[in-house]
């Protein structure tokens, strides 16, 4: 899938319901599985791009592993809340940034934001990059 370079072709938004396993003892979303929905949204990012960020290692001898993460709690979600995960690329040049955001679908309330950034290593050298590679800076760009 070719996405174009506006910000509503570099996101993607993913459906989830919050089910119980995801609880903590006071019976919301405990707070560290909102990097879990925020995972899975990073990759259906990837993917709707046309990259495979998580096997690219094969073919450019580079991996892209997450070097900071943050998030605000806003909001609970609790069992069976219906929400919306969406990840935004807003940044590809020095690291890959990635802005998230999680809404209820009943109200479009904001639950939760949030950020990441990948660097690029390049293997077997374990060499932190000072720039994401041309070649996948192009794919993330189209």
């Amino acid at each position: 899938m070719v996405a174009p370079k506006n910000n509503a072709g570099r996101s993607c938004e993913k459906k989830f319901v919050v089910p119980f396993h995801d609880l903590d003892p006071m019976e919301v979303m405990w707070h560290g599985n909102y990097f879990k929905y925020f995972d899975i949204t990073r990759d259906a990012l990837f993917q709707h791009l046309g990259v495979d960020l998580y096997n690219v290692d094969e073919d450019t001898q580079y991996i892209f592993p997450i070097i900071r993460t943050s998030i605000k709690h806003v909001y609970p979600l609790r069992f069976r809340d219906a929400f919306l995960c969406r990840a935004v690329l807003k940044e590809i040049t020095y690291k890959i940034t990635i802005a998230f955001e999680i809404r209820l679908t009943e109200n479009n309330r904001v639950c939760a934001r949030g950020k990441s950034d990948q660097a690029a290593i390049k293997i077997p050298e374990m060499e932190t990059m000072l720039r994401i590679p041309e070649d996948i800076r192009r794919l993330l760009e189209r």
